[in-house]
């Protein structure tokens, strides 16, 4: 194990939304993560945890009867004035809160969340996020198969999306396609596949990770944001095998294995210069044993500073 950096306060606020989405259950995210024991796991490595509870979010159940889907040009999206509130509310809240030198975990909820988290880290200066998903969540309501929010994140971050989401803290997009760097990508929607491809946005498919290895891969992606001094990662736990992380919201076969997970974490790490974090999609319904959540505090670990030696 490294040494700890003790000065070092984690900020940790739970978002249990299930609005991006149409499968129930991972609005139970964040308590799952907390029974996983990841204040004690991140205390041990020598931190101090303030957890701020959780930001407000209405279930399902109470705006069912109101207008649950808009038009935004061609095609639909759900829950999107629900969705574009929380995310102001996790904007807030997280900016509310913020000092440098501080690390900030945001914990989902559906990925939808981090159209307000990176809105707040971005602020500060301009950042490179690290995209950790089987799914590349590039999608705008014209192109999307399902409407359905957690699959247009990056895309409303770049600027493409409906107002009410793209202007979330402050108007106008949140990043550049060069901010961007993927990695674990292997399913896509058709005209999700045509935008990406010349988006600009660096794209490390499972097919790389394959034949590069995941080290490769990792130090490609940080060289890719070597002009960032800050980045933030946004870890989709379907990133995941699901032979070892079943309980995710979207599960996609032919997922990281168990060493190639901690391996990017260890190599994010020691770059020192991660400075917050989204864990999403982790959905206990469909969990053994709750098994996803206590990876996901294992791989928060790593990714701060947990290490064999």
């Amino acid at each position: 194990m490294s040494k700890p950096r003790k000065s070092e306060k984690i900020r940790l606020i739970g978002v249990p939304m299930d609005l991006g989405q149409s499968r129930r259950g991972v609005d139970m995210g964040p308590s799952a993560v907390r029974y996983a024991q990841l204040q004690a796991r991140l205390e041990g490595l020598g931190y101090h945890l303030e957890d701020c509870g959780n930001v407000t979010v209405p279930p399902v159940e109470e705006i069912e009867g109101r207008k649950k889907s808009s038009k935004s040009g061609s095609g639909r999206v759900y829950h999107l004035d629900a969705v574009a509130h929380v995310c102001e509310s996790i904007f807030r809240t997280v900016t509310a809160g913020y000092a440098e030198g501080d690390f900030t975990i945001v914990l989902g909820g559906d990925h939808s969340i981090s159209i307000g988290s990176i809105a707040s880290m971005a602020q500060h200066g301009p950042i490179g996020v690290i995209w950790v998903d089987a799914h590349a969540d590039y999608n705008t309501p014209q192109t999307s198969p399902s409407g359905n929010i957690h699959g247009m994140s990056v895309a409303v971050l770049l600027g493409d999306g409906p107002d009410a989401l793209v202007n979330v803290g402050y108007p106008g997009p949140k990043l550049q396609p060069a901010q961007v760097a993927m990695i674990g990508i292997r399913t896509l929607d058709y005209k999700e596949r045509l935008r990406l491809t010349n988006s600009g946005i660096a794209v490390l498919t499972m097919t790389d990770i394959d034949e590069a290895g995941m080290a490769a891969c990792a130090r490609q992606a940080l060289s890719h944001l070597a002009g960032f001094d800050a980045i933030h990662v946004s870890l989709d736990m379907d990133c995941l095998d699901p032979d070892i992380a079943p309980g995710v919201g979207t599960p996609v076969r032919g997922g990281f294995t168990y060493r190639e997970a901690h391996l990017l974490m260890e190599i994010l790490a020691s770059a020192h210069k991660v400075r917050s974090m989204d864990i999403v999609e982790i959905n206990p319904i469909l969990d053994t044993g709750n098994q996803t959540a206590e990876l996901a505090v294992e791989l928060t670990a790593s990714l701060l500073g947990k290490r064999i030696i």
